[in-house]
């Protein structure tokens, strides 16, 4: 593995889509100090409100829609960076809503596009989905075939629109000579994480000494990633200029755990007195999701660094001030 440094970005005008999410919100924590900062979202989900730096002069709020492709292109004026995070977010809310989750999430993405060639951008982050490889993958290379459900299960149409825009832009860096990466996220989680998770979901639960659902047999098994080693996965593809072109796992192999022993964990460093309910899983489960991160490793020197237990214990102490407020 390639031992290596990461590289400060300074001084760039870095634009946000999805930039008041839970992710976008630790990725601006780290950049604000040294950059003009502007994020673009519908603000449906705020996790900025969570954070020191909201009034900060070197940030710029927009409230707007990917879907908005003038007021988009208009906003992204003057953009050296721009790092598309924006979608709809979280199982539930893609199967009520398959048609704008396909829209977001394809339409949504050449909006950006078009808007980056248009101001000339030099680097675009676009943020795609583990979700391209189905319903199983175990240490799965970026080069491994993506797998789609069937035609009609709304749960896949998040992965489908993701796959189609992954593949947009790649081709506009084929075709346009914009510089783009994609990132395909394996289960990250941590502080600021609002809306929808199955560790926020779990821990917040555990707090409150309510019964924590676990879904069919609870054997199906998830590699979790903290939060703050997937962003500095992300900074390094931002400085690194190989890692242009490409696609990248980014997520913790370390952190896999079946979905039972993560909800005894929650409950045991939380001392709570919640019960685990079984259900049947209402929709098309995936078994086992755990990456191979060799890419990572060899271009970008990424190298996760917290332990699951430890992320946890971060994320319930986090979850508990909140529930105080």
């Amino acid at each position: 593995m390639k031992k290596q440094s990461l590289k400060k970005i300074k001084n760039k005008n870095i634009f946000i889509t999805g930039g008041t999410g839970f992710i976008a919100s630790h990725l601006c924590e780290l950049l604000i100090e040294d950059n003009k900062i502007t994020v673009y979202d519908t603000n449906q989900r705020d996790a900025l409100k969570y954070t020191t730096f909201q009034g900060h002069p070197n940030l710029t709020s927009i409230q707007g829609d990917v879907l908005n492709a003038e007021y988009l292109k208009d906003a992204m004026t003057g953009a050296d960076i721009v790092i598309h995070c924006a979608a709809i977010a979280g199982i539930y809310s893609v199967v009520k809503s398959p048609s704008l989750t396909l829209r977001v999430s394809f339409l949504g993405t050449y909006h950006a596009l078009e808007a980056a060639v248009a101001h000339k951008v030099s680097r675009f982050i676009d943020f795609s989905t583990s979700e391209v490889y189905g319903p199983f993958i175990y240490k799965g290379t970026e080069q491994e075939l993506t797998t789609q459900g069937p035609v009609g299960e709304s749960r896949w149409s998040y992965s489908v629109g993701k796959l189609a825009a992954e593949h947009l832009t790649h081709s506009y860096q084929k075709e346009f000579k914009l510089s783009t990466t994609s990132i395909r996220p394996f289960n990250i989680y941590g502080p600021r994480q609002i809306g929808e998770g199955a560790i926020q979901g779990m821990t917040l639960k555990a707090i409150n000494n309510e019964p924590l659902t676990i879904y069919n047999d609870g054997t199906q098994i998830r590699a979790w990633c903290f939060v703050r080693d997937f962003v500095d996965g992300v900074l390094r593809i931002i400085s690194e200029p190989k890692a242009s072109g490409k696609s990248f796992n980014l997520g913790n192999p370390q952190g896999s755990i079946t979905n039972i022993e993560l909800a005894n964990m929650i409950i045991r460093l939380t001392k709570s007195k919640s019960k685990i309910v079984f259900k049947k899983h209402p929709g098309p489960e995936v078994e086992i999701r755990i990456p191979s991160i060799d890419r990572a490793k060899e271009i970008l020197g990424f190298d996760p660094k917290v332990g699951l237990e430890e992320g946890i214990l971060e994320t319930i102490e986090w979850y508990k001030q909140m529930d105080k407020k």
